[in-house]
């Protein structure tokens, strides 16, 4: 078994404290009662169009700015189709192609430095709840703004994962 290299990439997913999510203007509220903030664009009912939530691409870019990285000047979204019980649209909105950051750097435990791939922005899913074997769904989780983080895969030990985990949070 010593004939493996521990080779470490780490996906990180960040929700974004904004008011409203990352497409419709639904609040963007945890405490909420289930079900009780999601708007037709977030079921992409017919007719509805995306709007992009200016304070989560803020908040994205300032992560990017954090992490030296190379930020997209257009803002670009993909549709990301596949088929899920908590994802009420069948599609994701994401920037599968284009991330808005890319070629960033972190420095971690020993002075190694982690390279980040990417910082894309992204809805999350509704929130799944298994209950007794009954699946439920609450679609206000659905459409909240994420940036999700993405390093090389660079790291090479577990104390080197968690000090990037934990300089990521300090971050």
């Amino acid at each position: 078994m010593n004939n493996f290299d521990v080779i470490i990439g780490i996906e990180i997913h960040v929700e974004l404290n904004t008011k409203t999510k990352m497409f419709s203007s639904a609040a963007n509220d945890f405490d909420a009662a289930p079900n009780t903030n999601v708007s037709p664009v977030d079921l992409a009912y017919p007719g509805t169009l995306p709007s992009v939530n200016k304070q989560a691409v803020v908040k994205a870019i300032q992560m990017c700015k954090a992490l030296q990285m190379d930020i997209d000047e257009t803002l670009y979204f993909d549709r990301k189709h596949y088929s899920y019980h908590d994802l009420p649209k069948g599609y994701q909105i994401t920037q599968n192609l284009r991330p808005i950051g890319s070629n960033g750097k972190l420095k971690i435990v020993g002075d190694k430095e982690v390279t980040i791939e990417r910082i894309h922005l992204e809805e999350d899913t509704a929130k799944t709840i298994n209950r007794n074997g009954d699946i439920l769904l609450n679609y206000n989780r659905a459409g909240v703004p994420l940036i999700e983080i993405v390093t090389d895969p660079v790291i090479k030990t577990a104390e080197q994962a968690a000090s990037y985990v934990d300089n990521i949070r300090k971050v």
